[in-house]
């Protein structure tokens, strides 16, 4: 009997493994695909040369990024602001400029009473007081959250 073919004399797909061309790779769990072994390149800009200063070998730098990106993502999840469909879609007006520096997530506040965005059922200083009473990691889980 040959190996791909089961007792009731159906055909079963041959067993494919790395290296053989028609090899696929088998979809990823939500959990292995946080999982990504390997190297990638990453553009040391400021912030990170900074968090890696002092750091000699790869091993080391590559250590302090994952435990600062795990510190940040468990701040994020303890972080934020309750806010009405209404007050985010006014923040993403806001946010929709791009990248939001640390100074402008800081002002988002005062940005609040500037901004030109209406909407019915939106008070815009009831907003700017919330911003203005949160947190500063309060305020980056909150652009986070809008994609910004």
């Amino acid at each position: 009997m040959t190996q791909n073919a089961k007792l009731d004399g159906s055909e079963q797909q041959p067993v494919q493994e790395r290296g053989d061309p028609s090899w696929v790779a088998p979809a990823l769990t939500a959990s292995e695909k946080t999982r990504n072994v390997g190297k990638t390149n990453v553009f040391f800009g400021p912030p990170l040369a900074v968090l890696a200063d002092g750091q000699k070998n790869t091993l080391e730098i590559s250590g302090k990024l994952n435990r600062t990106a795990e510190r940040y993502l468990e701040i994020l999840k303890h972080h934020g602001l309750e806010l009405s469909e209404l007050e985010r879609s006014c923040l993403s007006h806001i946010c929709n400029i791009g990248y939001m520096s640390p100074l402008e997530i800081e002002e988002l506040p005062f940005e609040v009473t500037m901004t030109k965005f209406e909407c019915n059922g939106l008070d815009k200083s009831i907003l700017a007081q919330k911003l203005e009473s949160a947190s500063f990691a309060d305020l980056v889980a909150v652009v986070e959250s809008l994609g910004f």
